[in-house]
């Protein structure tokens, strides 16, 4: 509803315009009414309103004085309309003048206010269209300087900018929101994992309210990392009355209750000024990394997940280095050896639980190794999102994470990983997927089936795929299914569920669906425009 204000010293016009139309069905209500330009003033101090009506003739301050001292002061930028019973250029060119934007003589006919009226409702919604596309762009650039500031690459500009529209005070934490892979369903298409990823932002938005500036969409721009950004800051949690891990783990369930997703959250170490977030910021990377080797949680925290001893910091490189050279070498004896070696001797320097400080940095050394060895082999893929989903595959219900069971398992297969990387398996296994997907594209087939008809790690093939197609395997297989079905539309007059049973759609809302997604329209329009 948009808000009007009416002013005239005679009291009969203001009762008798409350009464010649309906305000609310044109979709404004009477928000106030003065008996003269005084009266209108301090009522304008006070409230907002989209549009004034006054008469020209009053006592005092006329009209047009009031529509000058309003713009003059910048009391409202509402529209005005001037109401005389004068026909005179004269009044009607002053008012122009000041932005009327509209002249009614009196007697106030109805028709007339009502075209008035609307013409206010057009361009209230042109004003409102135009600030919504003006905030966006605004977010936008704001989100920019964000990105810049929280990856460590950036320069005065970019703070400056950040300082001028938000706000900073206490400390000030990175987190990273993201879909917990290992929950979600490992055959989902980019797209559906894009669109969680884009409800989870507006489920923040939500949340955060006067504080959405400060999440942000994408921010590691990892292809396989579906994140949202959070800068947390001391003030929201003591504005809230909450302790810092309440008002997170509050933030959190609202996602999931609203959202619908598995989500979790990796709390950076938290630093003092926005200038020092890409510290943050790397701390939460670690965090990712390494959460396949902890205990699943809804937040990790740095602080507690990446911790040393009392002691200080022992790292057990000689039993790492030789765990590495077993890994390297695809030697199951060798590694089983090594991994008792490493145990044992974290046992001997007091990291002797599961999560301790001794035992989190010695594996952090190891992951990080692990993705250099790897990446010397093949640098083109994203190591650490394999080493991530392999550590999800070894590990086994009933034993603990980062335990010595965990790191033999995943030992071992890491080995047979980079055994396949140093065979360049790529091109072959490439090739038979490629053919058992243009042959069986209708059956039940899978990125882990195939891996294992084939003998070769889920995650590099998947990145694989994505290497050479640019997009998932699912991504591929919809899209080879398609093709099939387009296919079939122009060349036979089978019916469009017969289609969508031959090409491996079983629900035809669904097949559907993503026909028009790839294809621009629905199969029946296509088939029509193929034969015509």
């Amino acid at each position: 509803m948009l808000k009007v204000l009416l002013v005239d010293d005679e009291h009969f016009i203001l009762q008798g315009l409350k009464v010649l139309i309906n305000w609310e069905k044109e979709g404004f209500i009477i928000a106030g009414t003065a008996s003269d330009g005084y009266e209108a003033l301090d009522f304008l101090k006070n409230n907002s309103v989209d549009l004034i009506i006054a008469d020209v003739n009053m006592p005092v301050i006329s009209g047009l004085r009031l529509l000058q001292k309003i713009r003059d002061e910048k009391l409202s930028d509402a529209y005005f309309v001037i109401l005389s019973g004068y026909a005179e250029f004269s009044y009607a060119q002053e008012a122009m003048r000041y932005k009327c934007i509209d002249y009614i003589l009196k007697p106030v006919e109805k028709e007339q206010l009502l075209e008035t009226l609307h013409k206010v409702s057009g361009l209230a919604a042109n004003k409102e269209k135009k600030n919504k596309a003006s905030q966006k762009m605004e977010r936008a650039f704001l989100a920019r300087n964000l990105i810049a500031v929280t990856g460590g690459k950036y320069d005065d500009v970019n703070l400056e900018c950040i300082r001028k529209q938000m706000r900073f005070e206490g400390g000030i934490r990175y987190i990273e929101i993201e879909l917990a892979e290992n929950m979600l369903d490992d055959e989902m298409s980019d797209d559906e994992k894009r669109a969680c990823q884009r409800k989870l932002f507006e489920v923040c938005i939500e949340y955060l309210n006067d504080y959405a500036d400060y999440c942000v969409f994408d921010v590691s721009g990892i292809e396989k990392i579906y994140d949202i950004g959070f800068l947390y800051c001391d003030f929201m949690s003591e504005e809230s009355l909450e302790t810092e891990k309440e008002y997170l783990e509050n933030f959190l369930s609202f996602i999931r209750s609203e959202a619908k997703i598995p989500v979790i959250m990796l709390a950076g170490k938290k630093v003092d000024d926005i200038s020092n977030i890409a510290k943050s910021y790397s701390t939460a990377c670690i965090l990712r990394s390494c959460q396949g080797f902890k205990n699943s949680k809804d937040i990790y925290y740095y602080d507690e997940e990446v911790q040393v001893s009392n002691n200080g910091a022992i790292l057990c490189k000689k039993e790492i280095d030789s765990l590495l050279t077993a890994v390297e070498q695809n030697e199951p004896i060798e590694i089983m050896k090594a991994v008792d070696c490493f145990f044992e001797e974290i046992q001997k320097t007091g990291g002797i639980y599961p999560g301790g400080g001794i035992q989190n940095l010695n594996i952090n050394y190891l992951i990080f190794q692990l993705v250099h060895l790897a990446t010397r082999q093949d640098d083109n893929v994203n190591q650490e999102e394999i080493l991530r989903v392999i550590s999800e595959h070894s590990f086994k219900k009933g034993i603990g994470r980062g335990s010595r069971a965990h790191i033999l398992s995943f030992a071992r297969e890491y080995a047979e990983y980079l055994a396949q990387l140093r065979k360049n398996v790529s091109r072959g296994v490439l090739a038979e997927v490629e053919r058992e997907v243009k042959s069986n594209f209708a059956e039940n087939l899978t990125l882990k089936g195939l891996s294992e008809k084939y003998y070769v790690n889920s995650a590099y093939l998947g990145q694989l795929f994505r290497k050479k197609y640019g997009c998932s395997f699912k991504d591929y297989l919809n899209q080879v299914r398609l093709d099939e079905a387009a296919r079939l539309l122009v060349h036979s007059d089978k019916k469009i569920y017969q289609v969508a049973e031959e090409t491996g759609y079983h629900n035809l809302d669904y097949f559907v669906n993503k026909f028009i997604s790839v294809k621009g329209c629905t199969p029946a329009k296509y088939r029509r425009k193929a034969r015509t």
